[in-house]
């Protein structure tokens, strides 16, 4: 098992490189020269002094070879160094930081709530298909799926802040300032979540191991809680990774006001942040199924 972890980690190295790389590139693409454009945003004149570009290229670095400004600028990135917009020449790490912070704690809490309903949820409509459980289930999943989170966020703001007097409606300083945004992107991943954790415990329900488990006198649950949650829960681990990169996605477009450098911290970490939760979502599946870790699984 340790050899596969470390063959993954291997190559999440070798693609948050490729990112970095990706990424170092992004102000290259409109071909301009960022030392005129800095000089052109503080300048009423569209004629600059040659003198002064060229001192604004050494200062950002840009006279020096291609190859030597990308290790510069990736010692500094490892290091916690992001550089100055070259918008307005302010650090932009802080609030990069602090606005990714936001993003990711509000991705983890609406993935967590999507696991603690659609895991029991899906389990228990699987053991009764047809039943009334698995009639609310499929009418819950139908509804979660049709209900838009642009609608959803303000009528829950109506129906807590307004008319029940509790949580809170808007910034950010304590655990209520989690609660709705959660609660609103946590419904397609619970629907999808429920939906995916009742079609793999039907099928885990019908594997021998369960019929061999009820054979030694286990009950349904019991056989299902001690042998078939964590097969049914695989194709959950991996949708986990996939959601969690798709509410990161939005986080792109966070403080773009601070310029090119803003938009590689973003892009790199959103990027980084979705290899790390889908190489954790690959060393899940090695700790949940024992085949995996067999020669002929991995």
């Amino acid at each position: 098992m340790w050899k596969i972890i470390l063959w993954r980690l291997l190559i999440m190295s070798f693609m948050i490189l490729i990112v970095s790389v990706v990424a170092f590139c992004v102000p290259m693409i409109g071909g301009e020269d960022p030392a005129r454009s800095i000089l052109l945003a503080n300048s009423t004149s569209l004629d600059l002094d040659p003198d002064r570009v060229e001192a604004m290229r050494r200062e950002l670095g840009l006279d020096q070879p291609i190859v030597t400004q990308y290790l510069n600028w990736l010692a500094n990135a490892v290091q916690g160094d992001f550089g100055k917009s070259f918008a307005n020449r302010q650090p932009v790490g802080d609030e990069i930081l602090r606005a990714l912070g936001v993003s990711v704690t509000l991705a983890l809490s609406a993935l967590g709530v999507a696991l603690l309903i659609a895991l029991p949820l899906g389990t228990g409509a699987a053991m009764n298909p047809g039943g009334r459980l698995d009639s609310f289930t499929t009418l819950l999943i139908q509804t979660l799926v049709a209900t838009p989170e642009y609608w959803f966020a303000p009528v829950s703001v109506l129906f807590f802040v307004v008319w029940l007097g509790f949580l809170q409606s808007a910034g950010w300083t304590s655990w209520e300032s989690v609660v709705l945004p959660a609660m609103a992107l946590s419904l397609r991943p619970t629907a999808y979540f429920t939906q995916v954790t009742r079609a793999a415990m039907l099928y885990v329900l019908e594997a021998r191991y369960i019929t061999a488990a009820r054979a030694r006198g286990l009950s349904l649950t019991q056989a299902v809680v001690h042998h078939g949650v964590r097969n049914g829960s695989l194709p959950v681990v991996a949708f986990f990774a996939l959601w969690f990169a798709g509410l990161m996605g939005g986080a792109g477009v966070i403080e773009v006001i601070f310029g090119l450098p803003v938009l590689q911290v973003a892009f790199v970490s959103i990027v980084c942040l979705s290899i790390l939760i889908n190489t954790a979502a690959d060393v899940g599946y090695l700790i949940v199924n024992p085949v995996m870790r067999s020669p002929g699984g991995s």
